[in-house]
């Protein structure tokens, strides 16, 4: 067989694992899914719901004027249920106008929406779906009823496609999107291919002496940057690493091979993550993972160091003799910044498909005895 011809054979038989068909809905048929619990929207979906009042202007205004709106995703399930598969955004929106949204803990969409003056519609400043108190604009029933009939289309993943297709359709959609940051679509399919799987990670991310020794500001931790050092931890530690691929990459194929790995160790990798914080908090404790210069640890977080240092105290953790090594631990720490290895890699002009592959070798010789 050619190149060409195993290409061919390839695309056919991956198109047959992805079984869609498209089906346009009018926006009071939505509504009307949602209340009777025939489409799902993950609670967990909402704490990422985080457009701007402009943006959910924007698309009122996009309706109200016929601008096309791209489709919505949906998969189907074995019971005809729809789950959300991408669409987060512009659904949620529409209950929140149509103040169909429930009340979810801690997420910040539980007011009324009040629309802003739009480029083409400066009149809708202002205005509510529906007048509750003084005061209030209400949308004019005409342009409700319009916004009720408008039609959305929505693309149906069929229950019979492969094993993975949720995962990759959200995947391909989500990545890069204005919405979420990468961590947050890792972490929304995590929610939607496998829960236990996102609360462990959520519950690693949580633990006081991690939290404690990486040191980030509260946006950081908004957008799920612990997250994505839990995974950069266990990642490293734990898997090998391609440079073919970019970094972001590489922990979207360890997310899904956890996903899908029925033996994955959660006990034994929980044990070990925490052994090493707690010791790392222990030693050192908010600077671990800054430069250490003139006598102190200073400046901002840099994952340099998160790397080399977290991967080279987790693998040789078994050889240390605690608490005698926590001196000798916290010395190699401080002497890190010094290394001419260290600073080899992970200068001005290093990035991570160099740093990675020459740092975790050396982290893992490094902090040996």
């Amino acid at each position: 067989m050619t190149k060409q011809e195993r290409l061919i054979s390839e695309i056919d038989n991956k198109k047959a694992e992805f079984r869609t068909e498209s089906y346009p809905m009018s926006i009071g048929e939505l509504v009307n899914l949602y209340k009777s619990g025939e489409i799902l929207i993950n609670p967990d979906f909402q704490r990422y719901f985080r457009w701007t009042n402009t943006q959910k202007s924007r698309l009122i205004e996009s309706i109200l004027l016929g601008i096309p709106i791209p489709s919505i995703f949906v998969f189907q399930r074995e019971d005809g249920i729809w789950e959300l598969v991408d669409g987060l955004q512009r659904i949620s929106t529409l209950l929140q106008f149509m103040s169909k949204l429930p009340e979810v803990e801690d997420v910040p969409t539980k007011d009324r929406l009040v629309l802003e003056g739009t480029k083409y519609l400066p009149s809708l400043e202002g205005m509510v779906w529906e007048n509750l108190k003084d005061g209030d604009v209400e949308l004019p029933n005409a342009l409700k009823l319009f916004i009720k009939r408008a039609k959305l289309n929505f693309s149906i993943i069929l229950s019979d496609s492969g094993a993975n297709t949720k995962f990759d359709v959200f995947q391909r959609l989500n990545t890069g999107g204005t919405y979420a940051s990468s961590q947050e679509v890792r972490n929304s399919v995590m929610i939607m291919i496998n829960k236990p799987t996102f609360t462990w990670f959520k519950k690693l991310s949580m633990n006081e002496d991690f939290l404690n020794s990486i040191s980030i500001t509260d946006r950081l931790i908004d957008e799920q940057y612990p997250m994505e050092l839990v995974l950069r931890h266990i990642a490293l530690t734990h898997y090998d690493y391609s440079n073919k691929k970019e970094l972001s990459d590489y922990f979207d194929d360890i997310i899904e091979e956890i996903l899908l790995d029925d033996a994955f160790d959660y006990d034994n990798l929980e044990y070990q993550f925490n052994r090493t914080f707690s010791l790392i908090n222990e030693i050192v404790g908010k600077g671990a993972f800054k430069r250490y210069a003139g006598g102190r640890f200073k400046g901002k977080f840099l994952e340099s160091a998160f790397e080399a240092v977290s991967v080279g105290v987790s693998k040789n953790f078994d050889s240390y003799d605690l608490p005698t090594d926590n001196d000798l631990i916290k010395k190699l720490i401080e002497n890190l910044h010094q290394d001419v290895t260290f600073n080899r890699y992970t200068g001005s002009g290093s990035n991570a498909r160099t740093r990675i592959p020459n740092i975790i070798p050396f982290t893992i010789d490094y902090f040996s005895k």
